[in-house]
């Protein structure tokens, strides 16, 4: 009894049991705002929520989130952001993220492993709810939170906080432009994370709202005001030799400058070439067989089309690279390849109307067939019926097939010359050569 009596003294006189009065009346604090969080009592959780944080900072970790939706929703009832109650919840916020990341690693001790949190997730996290709730968010404080998170965590960034990054990135690049540089790497460096953790995600809600992400950073990336071919060309242009050999940085800048339409450009055409070299990607051949198609090397750059043909397995792209392959033989006049080519196009994507329209226009290109001029007239009849084709599949293209047709009609046969040969309107006629095809009169 004596032992018991001189430990309580002992205790007493150290003031421990001061310190277990004050646990006490924290986890009492904790379970009351806990609970009334859990109902959307935000209201009567703030001020034991407030309590726990400040007596036992390390008492709960969901005592921080508990905050968070406390504060968040205090803010989101106020309408006016210059109020004095305002100016305090969001002071209070800003405040129990700086805090929460302070104790991150006594907190941290208190949760599984697969829930532990990393202070620049965090960092993210702070960012992303001061630009949510800023009174007036400077944006350069939020970036620097913001790349400091990306660039630590990467693929494992939540994709909040990424599309926060590409927000306002892509904001301070239309209010300066000397930011262009820096925004051409932060939008190739968000999308390389996303895509990591598109491939890493389990779940199809989870991977389905990271691929709407990245088809918004490719809308913010086009929305810029500074994604230019000539800007392209400026940045791309010293960053493809130094990385020359960087198969990912290679493939990375060759899809940025297609998805431009800046594939006429000297860094589209090195990156092709480079990459080619490391690892010819059908992506690779096409870029190759553009930079030849420039130079005027027709022949060379149908062979570097074969090749991506091959090795494509997209048919939509594959009608597209069929297309490039049409066009370079129609250049040096192959009539019937450039013919062949156009096909295959259309037999990948039958709704490709810009194949239809260079089917057309290489008929028109070398219409001769026939001894007979009135025969060889008849041509222009199937090149109308493939424009009208190219309408049909594709209203989009519909001003420039009418251009073509009123061309085309011009050319058309008269009725008394084929009426000689004993053709009248509503007639079906084949046309020979090359061509091979049969129309109706009209």
């Amino acid at each position: 009894m004596r032992i018991k009596t001189l430990v309580a003294a002992v205790l007493l006189s150290s003031g421990v049991s001061g310190v277990y009065a004050q646990t006490d009346k924290c986890n009492t604090n904790s379970s009351i705002s806990h609970e009334a969080v859990k109902a959307r009592n935000y209201k009567d959780a703030y001020e034991p929520c407030m309590a726990v944080l400040k007596d036992c900072p390390t008492l709960k970790f969901y005592t921080y989130t508990d905050a968070e939706k406390i504060l968040e929703a205090f803010l989101g009832e106020i309408k006016d952001r210059n109020s004095a109650d305002y100016q305090k919840y969001f002071t209070e916020l800003m405040d129990m993220f700086d805090q929460r990341i302070k104790y991150l690693p006594e907190l941290n001790k208190k949760l599984k492993p697969t829930q532990q949190r990393s202070a620049t997730a965090e960092l993210g996290s702070k960012a992303v709810a001061y630009l949510q709730f800023a009174p007036k968010a400077d944006l350069n404080q939020a970036y620097a939170w913001l790349k400091e998170s990306v660039d630590a965590e990467k693929g494992e960034s939540k994709g909040e906080v990424l599309n926060a990054f590409m927000d306002v990135t892509m904001k301070k690049v239309q209010a300066d432009k000397a930011h262009t540089e820096a925004f051409f790497q932060d939008y190739l460096n968000a999308t390389k994370y996303i895509e990591e953790a598109i491939a890493a995600a389990t779940k199809p809600n989870v991977k389905n709202y990271l691929e709407a992400l990245k088809g918004n950073f490719v809308a913010m990336f086009i929305n810029s005001g500074v994604a230019d071919c000539e800007s392209l060309q400026n940045i791309y242009g010293p960053q493809v030799e130094e990385n020359k050999a960087d198969s990912t940085f290679l493939k990375k800048a060759i899809s940025v400058l297609k998805m431009m339409k800046c594939t006429e450009s000297e860094a589209y055409f090195k990156a092709s070439d480079y990459m080619y070299r490391i690892d010819p990607t059908a992506d690779a051949a096409v870029g190759v067989a553009m930079m030849q198609y420039k130079k005027g090397n027709y022949v060379d750059a149908v062979k570097y089309f074969d090749e991506a043909l091959t090795m494509e397995t997209d048919d939509a792209k594959k009608a597209e690279i069929a297309y490039a392959a049409a066009g370079s033989l129609l250049a040096v006049k192959k009539y019937a390849q450039a013919k062949s080519y156009c096909q295959k196009a259309i037999s990948f994507n039958d709704k490709f109307a810009q194949a239809y329209i260079l089917l057309a226009q290489a008929y028109g290109s070398n219409p001769n067939w026939s001894d007979e001029a009135a025969l060889n007239k008849c041509t222009y009849f199937v090149v109308l019926d493939k424009l009208a084709k190219a309408k049909s599949v594709d209203p989009s293209v519909a001003e420039q097939v009418d251009e073509l047709m009123a061309t085309y009609r011009r050319h058309t046969p008269e009725a008394k010359d084929l009426f000689m040969l004993g053709i009248k309107s509503g007639d079906r006629v084949t046309v020979g050569g090359w061509i091979g095809e049969s129309t109706t009169v009209r």
